[in-house]
């Protein structure tokens, strides 16, 4: 036997107001003309007979103490609240349909001026477009008012006429019988489609949309310092609007390819430079590739691994302040040769005897050697 509290999500010392309200959320949720799963109905009815037994004081008090059967000892109706309606039902269901699909009395003007459909297009750049900015060449489709019609509709020469079914209000209303009594539902006119016009010879080129798809080919300005997924509006290139209501826009969203040589972390460039042992101990002068190209950096004799070295100004233009640029920052690597030629054995050995007071082993590889020559 289905707990009522379990029923409408609620705790047991759960008050009038948050009933009210958990059982407008179910109610939404499993009414049968908005639910159409075939155990929608018997949810429903569930809900509504939980509902009235919590809010009635004299009913909840006796479920709490002895349950549903004691509901039924006591005389109380267990039928639900189709029988005879209670309480505030009407006032629930009056904001519960408030709004809320084709339930609303209050419907939108058919032939009000409409804002035309947003649209997108995904644009690919490379590492450097993204960096100082580009011009790109991209095609779109999208609505525009037909040229024949004039966004009417109708064949050139003819007007469209006021619907007789709704006269021109492009709604009707119905009334039905639910399981909750009779609602009075208002839906758009199924002969002209909610527009209140009804077009008998429609335009050859349209088809009586009053809009037709067309390719536009855009060019677009890319700022520079952009990043990948970063946005772009370009107000009024989306669709046309309806009823000459405004169009709507079209938004570019770019996807930056991967660089080979270089990490992006904000505005500023990152990548790897690799030194060898004796350019960290005794420094050096190098060659790097920066996005403005080669550059030369000093390198600081006693660099360590982990060191960051920085070139100033050569990474990404700020995207609001483009005359403001990131930071080139090179993260110093020391690398140690796994191969060595004879001489650097050699350098290296006295190396390590000067450094630790230590005379340096011969490895297995040099004893063989030894024995053979």
């Amino acid at each position: 036997m289905a707990d009522y509290y379990e029923t409408l999500g609620v705790d047991r010392n759960a008050t009038k107001d948050e009933i009210k309200s958990a059982f407008r959320k179910m109610a939404r949720k499993y009414h049968p003309d908005v639910n159409k799963a075939p155990d929608a109905e018997d949810k429903f009815k569930e809900i509504g007979k939980a509902y009235e037994t919590l809010m009635d004081d004299d009913k909840r008090a006796t479920y709490d103490r002895f349950g549903e059967d004691g509901l039924k000892n006591a005389g109380f109706d267990t039928g639900g609240p189709f029988a005879g309606g209670f309480g505030d039902l009407n006032d629930i269901f009056a904001s519960f349909f408030d709004g809320f699909g084709g339930f609303s009395q209050r419907q939108a003007d058919p032939n009000a001026p409409r804002q035309g459909e947003d649209l997108r297009v995904d644009v690919e750049l490379e590492f450097e477009e993204a960096v100082f900015g580009c011009k790109k060449e991209i095609k779109i489709d999208h609505l525009e008012v037909c040229k024949d019609c004039h966004g009417s509709g109708a064949k050139a020469g003819t007007t469209p006429k006021i619907c007789p079914t709704c006269g021109g209000s492009g709604k009707i209303q119905q009334t039905t019988q639910t399981i909750l009594g009779h609602f009075t539902q208002v839906t758009a006119c199924p002969d002209c489609r909610g527009t209140g016009k009804k077009i008998e010879e429609p335009c050859e080129l349209c088809h009586g949309k009053g809009r037709v798809e067309v390719e536009k080919t855009l060019e677009v300005k890319i700022p520079a310092g952009v990043d990948n997924m970063s946005k772009m509006r370009l107000a009024g290139e989306g669709d046309c609007g309806i009823n000459g209501g405004p169009a709507g826009d079209l938004y570019v969203v770019l996807h930056v390819k991967p660089s080979e040589h270089f990490n992006r972390d904000g505005i500023n460039i990152i990548t790897q430079l690799e030194i060898s042992p004796a350019q960290a101990a005794l420094g050096d002068e190098i060659m790097v590739k920066t996005v403005d190209g080669e550059k030369k950096v000093q390198v600081q004799a006693g660099i360590q691994s982990g060191n960051l070295i920085k070139i100033k100004g050569a990474g990404v233009p700020h995207i609001q302040k483009p005359s403001h640029r990131g930071d080139h920052i090179l993260v110093v690597n020391v690398k140690v040769p796994t191969k060595l030629t004879d001489e650097e054995r050699s350098l290296y050995k006295r190396l390590y005897e000067i450094n630790t007071g230590k005379k340096a082993q011969d490895t297995l590889k040099e004893k063989v050697k030894g024995v053979f020559q």
